[in-house]
């Protein structure tokens, strides 16, 4: 049983209902997985109590239920550190948040944990999310379980959802959960060779979710196969009166959707992103997917969507602003760390010192940008003009869908995974790069999947894009499974952990 963690989500919901082994035999297969990958630094805090407690319960449940069990009631599943999970440590890997322990469940993992799914433990990440590899995270860096072929270096995940995406990738769990604010589910699932979903906005609610950017913020599946991200999300989806964001729209039978069929559909190539300087290997796959989908039935067509060489700039002036309003709750008061004060030190002091000792330098220097793009005399040249750039690029987006576009086709990232070290302390500007294609996805609320499509010339894996339709994860995620199947991606990392 010890190829059990190896399993997807769909494999292992099989052999559960055909009683090839029981949820606890699964759990302590990944609970021992994650134990031994210690190297890799992507669990941060291991529930195996809880797990295995959840994993009878769900053995029970099976056993009176049968087939009318939920489809994820048995499966171990890495929950990251943004998600409030009751009585468990959650602290966005960030030491402001030491030692704080949620009195309630996240939305989003009360709908999984009700569904029988099991918790193994807690994801590390980058600190608040702010981060794309996995390098700002209190907790330390999360390490790549690839290598490149010949080399003993370690390479970051991708961030901010990186300890989910390593944990997914080096098989110590089913499947996890990450969240996605401008590409940190899509491209972490690129660097490390699984599926990787951003749902529309307001598809998964985001009560319970430590926020770093709510109106770009959304929870998603992070999964060895498309199949299984249809199967988590359905999870994971639905209307929630906690959230004012969260749609009361009907969640559609995704995993039903995947008939992998593209006739009839037409598959949308945007000009603007063959960007200067691309890499040769990124533009080769590029255009094999899209030969990929065209070979499944669907029509290939060139759109152009105008604004997006001002994507990345609005971004980073809307993200930090909603994140400086975010973090301003992060006091020394309520919760979580406080600093040590001096006889002479007011509130004033309290403030400055616990923020200085807990929030980290990228988390910092985010604050300090938002903080100016909200300041008066500032206000309308930057925060005021990004959101109507934000506005341009959601209309370029609604142009190429209502002219008949039905999904859109780009890189995932520019680059495959990188050494850990090469880009953060150099030059943070070089990092926030790295979102490029990913970004215009969250300012326009669109559902976006990462599906691993190749191997880079040193062995490590590259990804693809597939931008849908607002509400049509359905359809994204048949089209995800369409260039999936073409692709035939089966490899995984080598053990050195």
């Amino acid at each position: 049983m010890s190829d059990l963690a190896r399993l997807t989500l769909a494999e292992a919901r099989e052999g559960l209902g055909a009683g090839d082994f029981t949820s606890r035999e699964l759990t302590e297969a990944c609970l021992a997985a994650a134990e031994a990958a210690k190297p890799l630094n992507a669990v941060v805090e291991l529930t195996p109590e809880r797990a295995l407690e959840m994993a009878d319960a769900a053995d029970a449940r099976l056993a009176s239920e049968g087939a009318e069990a939920p489809a994820l009631c048995g499966l171990p599943l890495g929950i990251k550190d943004l998600f409030c999970t009751e009585g468990v440590r959650s602290q966005a890997a960030s030491t402001i948040l030491d030692g704080f322990l949620p009195p309630y469940e996240s939305e989003p993992t009360r709908r999984l944990f009700a569904e029988g799914a099991v918790m193994i433990g807690k994801t590390n990440m980058d600190e608040f999310a702010m981060g794309s590899s996995n390098e700002t995270s209190c907790y330390g860096p999360v390490v790549n379980p690839w290598r490149a072929q010949g080399s003993d270096k370690d390479l970051t995940p991708g961030g901010s959802s990186g300890g989910s995406a390593s944990a997914v990738a080096a098989d110590l769990c089913l499947a996890a959960l990450g969240t996605d604010t401008g590409g940190s589910i899509r491209q972490p699932a690129a660097f490390t060779g699984i599926v990787g979903l951003k749902p529309t906005y307001g598809r998964v609610s985001r009560w319970g979710v430590v926020a770093f950017a709510s109106s770009l913020d959304q929870a998603g599946p992070m999964t060895k196969t498309v199949r299984d991200a249809a199967i988590l999300l359905q999870g994971m989806a639905g209307h929630d009166p906690k959230d004012s964001t969260s749609a009361d729209l009907e969640v559609p039978d995704f995993e039903a959707a995947l008939k992998g069929d593209l006739r009839g559909r037409r598959i949308g190539i945007p000009s603007e992103y063959r960007m200067d300087g691309m890499p040769a290997e990124i533009e080769a796959l590029w255009s094999k997917g899209a030969e990929m989908l065209k070979d499944a039935g669907a029509e290939i067509v060139e759109i152009t969507l105008p604004h997006t060489k001002y994507a990345l700039p609005a971004y980073y002036v809307i993200a930090p602003a909603e994140a400086s309003s975010n973090l301003a709750r992060y006091d020394g008061v309520r919760y979580g760390r406080r600093a040590a004060l001096g006889a002479e030190d007011g509130v004033v002091d309290l403030y400055e010192k616990t923020r200085a000792e807990g929030f980290g330098a990228e988390v910092r220097r985010r604050v300090m940008i938002g903080a100016y793009v909200l300041s008066a005399g500032y206000y309308d040249a930057y925060y005021l003009r990004a959101q109507k750039v934000r506005t341009l690029i959601k209309r370029d987006f609604d142009a190429a869908f209502e002219a008949g576009v039905d999904a859109i086709l780009t890189p995932a990232t520019p680059s495959a995974a990188f050494g850990l070290g090469d880009m953060a302390e150099a030059d943070p500007v070089k990092m926030y790069l790295n979102d490029v294609f990913t970004v215009t996805v969250n300012l326009a609320g669109l559902p976006g999947i990462a599906v691993p499509a190749g191997l880079d010339a040193q062995g490590l894996p590259l990804g693809l894009q597939l931008v849908g339709r607002p509400w049509g994860e359905a359809e994204l995620l048949d089209a995800a499974y369409a260039l999936e199947r073409a692709a035939g991606f089966d490899a995984k990392p080598d053990r050195w952990w």
